[in-house]
């Protein structure tokens, strides 16, 4: 059984709403009342009608303000209002509309007109609403697939990445460290929620260039001799080849990420030898998440140290490369909040 269609009547003349309202009913409406403007909003807001049957003249509040207020909110914004007016001027009925009617009908009331307006009106509405829904459900629909797609792309490539990192026998712990590192950073430091957002993701293939390094350099337990070095250095140049030419923001990021997360903030660094500014932020960003993390990580040449160790090692570096290496308003994060990135370490921490 279909459901009957809720019209709101607002007159201050009690006679007339009670006419209106059994005519109404005996043409298969739901009927509510009000005598005020004010009764009028709050009958609408609560009831939420299908069309306002709405005077002009009332004492206090009018039909026009009535008609504006309504229009003011989400729930009530495209109810349609028929002003039921004795003013038959123009400028009447274009401060009317103006105000948000859609419809007007003189006073006394016809209710053979009145009838056929409704039918019309609520024909009119009903194909609004079906078009309101549709588009609703159709930008959750596409919603639902891009996060579907994003979800799929960033999952694939975490997977590539995780796969690069196996290779150098780090773990997925330590990459979900390095993501919470550096979005804590990232926000830190003033870059907003969507870039923080963005970095979560990349940062974690900043080492994936490793993968184009030979085993026998890569896994060797022994100090790198200088040729094996400038050869392990390449992992920046050969990450940032792997990473560049997408239009992906993840992507964009993760290029940089993997490009510039040696370079030093006094241009001691590599591959460019950039300093300053002139390093992405991505890369200053990294420099100390990944610092810290190699520190406080085990590895075949040394042991896991703690992080009242790591703090120890870090700032007594300080006096020669650490202040030199990073971006000082990073580093001064670091200081204040290192706790934090104890708290990463340990909640993430390889068991």
């Amino acid at each position: 059984m279909p459901e009957k269609k809720r019209i709101l009547v607002v007159d201050d003349e009690n006679l007339l709403v009670r006419m209106m309202s059994d005519e109404l009913i005996s043409q298969g409406y739901e009927v509510e009342a009000a005598n005020s403007g004010e009764e009028a909003i709050d009958k609408a807001l609560s009831v939420v009608p299908d069309v306002i049957l709405l005077d002009v003249i009332m004492p206090g509040m009018d039909g026009y303000e009535v008609c504006l207020n309504l229009k003011g909110f989400e729930v009530t914004r495209h109810v349609p209002v028929i002003m039921l007016t004795g003013l038959a001027d123009r400028e009447s009925k274009h401060k009317g509309l103006k105000s948000g009617a859609i419809d007007f009908l003189n006073k006394p009331v016809d209710m053979l007109e009145l009838s056929i307006r409704l039918q019309n009106i609520l024909q009119l509405k009903e194909y609004q609403d079906f078009l309101k829904n549709y588009n609703e459900k159709l930008e959750k629909t596409v919603e639902e697939k891009t996060h579907e797609l994003k979800s799929s792309f960033l999952d694939t490539i975490y997977r590539l990445t995780l796969a690069a990192e196996h290779k150098d026998k780090c773990t997925s712990s330590h990459l979900k460290r390095v993501s919470h590192y550096t979005s804590f950073l990232a926000s830190e430091i003033g870059l907003s929620k969507k870039e923080a957002e963005v970095i979560f993701h990349a940062s974690p293939m900043h080492d994936i260039g490793k993968i184009g390094i030979p085993d026998d350099i890569l896994l060797s337990p022994s100090k790198l001799t200088e040729e094996e070095f400038e050869t392990m250095k390449k992992h920046t140049l050969i990450g940032g080849d792997i990473l560049s030419g997408s239009d992906s923001e993840y992507l964009k990021a993760a290029a940089n990420f993997a490009l510039y997360h040696h370079e030093h903030w006094d241009g001691t660094g590599y591959p460019h030898g950039l300093s300053g500014n002139d390093i992405p932020v991505e890369g200053r960003i990294m420099l100390m998440a990944d610092r810290y993390d190699a520190i406080r990580s085990p590895r075949p040449y040394k042991e896991e140290y703690s992080h009242e160790k790591a703090m120890e090692l870090i700032v007594s570096d300080s006096d020669r490369t650490v202040e030199g290496h990073l971006d000082p308003k990073i580093y001064g994060i670091f200081r204040e909040k290192h706790k934090i990135f104890s708290d990463i370490y340990d909640e993430y921490k390889d068991q």
